[in-house]
């Protein structure tokens, strides 16, 4: 009986030392929460695999642990850009945390939206968690840092933009003797835009002929969304050599004859190639958003295609939402002679590495319960299951995750290669005309797409127009 007793005072007291173990963590944010318990927080993002992750997870975790409500809207991109925006400009204290996609950061930095963060932590020693650390993200966070690199948004999805294929068909014994008997070289992912357009036409009349619900390539080609202007700026033109959206910030010039290269001979190339790819893309492409490609390659409706990499994860592996699980080939995208070179050697980059980050706005009202929150979903532990979800990664320890790598032998080595061949991409340029300068392209592409002007007036049209903005902004004078 003494023995018994014993035995069970022991396991009452590993159970009591485990629980203290457990909760000493927890009593940190509960004790630092404490002044804002009971408030409510609120936020907006676009609704991405990683910013559903956020709301579906992480927000209820983070009012457990405490007592801060957290209110967070995932919307469309358009609708989420403009009431962050709209919210910011007016001070109305709406939002206490926005979404800020890379490519913005710029625009809201000279306008002095967002609070430093890093700043406003030091001054508030007694909210900072001794588990979040600014060191611990991957270089991604440094597209949100200032000249002094302090941090004004805790990153919370990045990602590229790869080639996804279909291994089902690519690897079928059938189709590969097919297409070698029509082109006279094997059946591959492409490694060259000559293959890619070959694999497009060849899987457009293949799955006529079978009368398949099949096409050979995806394409971003809304004609009334900017989704059209960055497939072509961030990922077509880069892959060609275009880089900085053809944008000569010293001449304060797109047009070639004055330093630019948005009307230059590789950009006409590229956006040549893109508009050819039209023919063999689902008929939903002129009204595809990244949402509606990614849905379209998982709809099995393509064999190839450019497909944001925060889409890959779900496309490879949820049978609930993804007709083509298992059978998802994962490469980079396809570039000309040269572009690879040039992005080792840093003289240029391949595509667009992308993503976001959660900032306070200055018309915050709830600064310091913000900062908690910000600090919650920036620590290590939350990390793994987010990035297995929403395949983001944002910590570098999160590569070596056991989690992570068993994800990403389902996602064909995607993890592997958004961590060895992320630097080949590149966050967009440091403009903070970003928004105005992309407004004045986006009729120039979508008129493009239509067949209204051809890919070389399109440009060249769409260069003196940005020239004109950039006169009235103050560049080139």
């Amino acid at each position: 009986m003494k023995k018994c007793f014993t035995i069970v005072l022991l396991i009452a007291f590993a159970l009591v030392a485990n629980m203290s173990l457990v909760s000493a963590d927890d009593m940190w944010w509960a004790d630092a929460a404490a002044p804002y318990a009971g408030t409510t927080i609120r936020g907006v993002s676009e609704s991405t695999p990683p910013s559903n992750y956020v709301a579906d997870v992480l927000a209820a975790q983070f009012t457990e642990l405490t007592g801060i409500n957290v209110e967070f809207e995932t919307t469309s991109w358009d609708q989420m850009y403009s009431k962050a925006i709209n919210d910011m400009e007016a001070n109305t204290g709406i939002y206490d945390f926005v979404y800020i996609e890379q490519d913005i950061i710029y625009s809201y930095l000279a306008q002095d939206y967002l609070v430093n963060l890093t700043q406003f932590a030091a001054d508030n020693m007694d909210l900072a968690s001794a588990d979040y650390d600014e060191m611990a993200f991957t270089s991604f966070a440094d597209y949100f840092k200032n000249a002094d690199g302090d941090l004004f948004g805790v990153p919370m999805e990045a990602f590229v933009k790869v080639y996804l294929y279909r291994k089902d068909l690519f690897e079928d014994a059938d189709i590969m003797a097919a297409f070698e008997e029509e082109y006279g070289y094997p059946l591959a992912p492409a490694e060259n835009f000559e293959q890619y357009a070959d694999n497009a036409m060849f899987f457009t009349a293949y799955g006529e002929m079978m009368d398949m619900d099949l096409w050979g390539t995806t394409v971003q080609g809304s004609t009334g969304h900017p989704a059209s202007t960055y497939e072509f700026l961030e990922s077509i033109g880069p892959s060609f050599g275009l880089y900085n959206w053809g944008i000569n910030l010293d001449a304060g010039s797109a047009q070639s004859a004055n330093g630019g290269a948005l009307d230059g001979d590789t950009a006409v190339e590229a956006l040549s190639f893109w508009l050819s790819m039209l023919p063999y893309a689902p008929p939903e492409a002129t009204s595809s958003t990244w949402d509606e490609v990614a849905s379209s390659f998982a709809a099995g409706r393509a064999a190839q295609g450019w497909v944001y990499g925060e889409n890959a994860a779900w496309i490879a592996t949820d049978e609930s939402r993804s007709a083509v699980t298992g059978n998802v080939g994962v490469r980079l995208p396809v570039t000309a002679p040269g572009v690879i070179e040039a992005a080792q050697m840093g003289e240029g980059y391949i595509g667009y590495y992308d993503g976001g980050a959660f900032g306070i706005p200055h018309s915050s009202r709830n600064k310091e319960a913000t900062l908690l929150w910000l600090q919650f979903i920036g620590q290590p532990a939350v990390q793994a299951e987010w990035a297995a979800a929403g395949a983001r990664i944002t910590h570098t320890a999160t590569f070596d995750d056991p989690l992570i790598a068993e994800q990403d032998m389902k996602v064909d080595g995607y993890y592997t290669l958004l961590e060895e061949q992320g630097p080949l991409f590149a966050g967009a340029p440091p403009f903070p005309f970003h928004a105005q300068v992309r407004e004045i392209i986006d009729p120039f592409i979508q008129r493009a797409i239509l067949g209204e002007l051809t890919p070389a007036d399109a440009l060249s049209q769409a260069a003196m127009a940005v020239d004109e903005e950039l006169a009235r902004l103050g560049y080139g004078m």
